[in-house]
């Protein structure tokens, strides 16, 4: 059995992400001992998992390590994830190293004063994997040909030399050019990292199979790399791992299940209608999916200036930077959209600071140019709840589970709910407020606050609780009998589908033998 397989990319967003979280389910299945790895993401999609090499116990990963943790059926850690790089403004990034932050750079920073730092924590991290599983799944990032960066390319290129790691290279060909993308990343790798490629999956790929064929032989011929599969275009409805998928900042964007064929493109339908406001530096925007899970509900995306009146609820997301969105939303006018709205309106993390008062120490954000010093440095959030945020440089990251007294737009609602925080910044009642959200026996604003129809929180995760889903979506009607159902079914469906769609497409036992062959070669 071959130690690491590097799941490796022509260009981003081909589909690297559900190839190897498929091939985890799969030799899950099969009873191998296996594990997710990615050496360096770029990702504000975050996850707080152990840290069991770190001095805290908890930090942070990209979402989809945590995802491929969970299709190879083993617990998510830093160690999946050693170095995350979360984009904040103007070309820098927070640098995140096993799990833990470690300050804000601009990338000639990083690679200068930091990759060695980070390089050698992504080689520790891949060691101990390497030394607990029979098999490490190792997914790159963007294109493994990128000339300018080879000799810095952790995700990619270091991780094949350090893992000695059998690369599979991902082409999508919906994008088009798929072949002349395979054959100009295999002539642009450098040699060492040719030599370890043992096959190629094209992705996406829709119509008829056969019309492809004579490309997929002159592929081989040229290059002598066997094509293992052509994945079909589908979506096994894994969690995005960035903002690609979302739409752009200025456009409105319904998504979600067509179930229901009563609605037409004004959005008149019988259809819940559930406002996701697009945050210009929006983060952790997978919290939301789990509301449009089954029939009944629309996630609508709205620009910060839209009109909000035909909407049931509005959501809003996590943030990376929420000075920088409360100062561009507060200017499109969302602070007034929201006060005439009259439905429910939930706010998470970020979202939660932006529903405050104000918000105290904006300047330790990052913000200082933007809100000056002194007195500008207490920015006015939009007042739908009496809270206050105080930013410092303390960073929390840790999973809770707490009990949940469901008032407000998260209507009776009451049970246990679990999730993660991943904030900057600790907020405080400064008026009359509900807290539904207790912790270790005491509630208070530090986990989340309610008043009327408006509610805070810090929980990241809190709609995949089923409890906390079925409150909001009665709340908009859709446990009424009108709309269908306020529950989908909890289930691993997107990892065992993604495991499915390589299955039917990919010869992955081809794939076992010809990494295990060039291992021992």
């Amino acid at each position: 059995m071959p130690s690491t397989i590097l799941v490796a990319g022509t260009a981003s967003h081909v589909g690297k992400s559900t190839v190897a979280a498929g091939l985890c389910r799969l030799l899950a299945d099969r009873g191998v001992s296996v594990a997710p790895f990615k050496a360096q993401n770029m990702s504000n999609n975050a996850r707080a998992v152990p840290a069991p090499h770190a001095d805290e116990p908890w930090g942070e990963v990209g979402v989809s390590q945590y995802v491929q943790a969970r299709a190879a059926r083993v617990e998510p850690t830093t160690d999946h994830n050693p170095v995350l790089l979360k984009p904040s403004c103007d070309g820098a990034s927070q640098l995140v190293v096993d799990g833990r932050a470690v300050g804000t750079f601009e990338a000639g920073s990083y690679y200068d004063e930091h990759w060695e730092q980070a390089r050698a924590a992504a080689e520790q991290a891949h060691g101990r994997l390497a030394a607990e599983h029979d098999v490490v799944v190792a997914e790159g990032a963007g294109s493994i040909a990128e000339i300018n960066l080879h000799d810095r390319d952790l995700a990619n290129v270091e991780t094949a030399r350090f893992a000695d790691a059998s690369v599979l290279l991902v082409a999508d060909i919906e994008r088009g050019g798929v072949f002349a993308s395979l054959v100009g990343t295999l002539e642009l790798v450098p040699d060492d990292v040719r030599e370890r490629v043992v096959g190629a999956v094209v992705t996406k790929f829709r119509g008829d199979a056969s019309i492809l064929e004579p490309g997929l032989r002159e592929f081989e011929a040229r290059t002598d790399v066997p094509v293992l599969g052509v994945v079909p275009y589908d979506d096994p409805g894994l969690p995005e791992e960035d903002s690609v998928a979302l739409p752009p900042v200025g456009e409105r964007r319904v998504v979600g299940r067509d179930d229901h064929a009563d609605h037409d493109t004004d959005g008149h339908d019988d259809l819940a209608r559930i406002g996701v406001v697009r945050l210009p530096h929006a983060s952790n925007v997978t919290d939301v999916e789990p509301l449009a899970r089954g029939p009944g509900v629309r996630l609508v995306y709205v620009p910060a200036g839209d009109d909000l009146r035909d909407l049931d609820a509005v959501v809003l997301p996590g943030t990376k930077n929420t000075v920088d969105d409360l100062l561009t939303c507060r200017e499109a006018g969302l602070g007034d959209a929201l006060a005439d709205f009259d439905g429910p309106v939930v706010g998470l993390c970020g979202g939660y600071q932006l529903l405050g008062e104000r918000i105290e120490g904006a300047s330790v954000e990052g913000r200082g140019e933007s809100v000056g010093a002194g007195e500008a440095d207490s920015v006015p959030g939009f007042g739908l709840l009496p809270v206050v945020t105080r930013f410092d440089h303390e960073k929390a990251v840790r999973q809770t589970t707490s009990e949940l007294d469901g008032v407000g737009p998260l209507g009776d609602a009451t049970g246990t709910v679990s999730g993660y925080e991943i904030h900057m910044g600790e907020t405080r009642a400064v008026g009359p407020v509900e807290t539904p959200f207790v912790v270790d026996g005491e509630a208070s604003a530090a986990v989340g606050a309610a008043t009327g129809t408006v509610c805070g929180t810090y929980l990241h995760g809190l709609f995949g609780n089923a409890v906390a889903r079925r409150g909001l979506l009665a709340a908009v009607g859709v446990a009424d009998g009108r709309l269908g159902t306020a529950t989908a079914p909890e289930t691993d469906g997107p990892y065992d589908r993604a495991a499915t769609l390589l299955r039917d497409s990919v010869d992955v036992d081809a794939l076992l033998s010809a990494a295990e062959a060039r291992v021992n070669y």
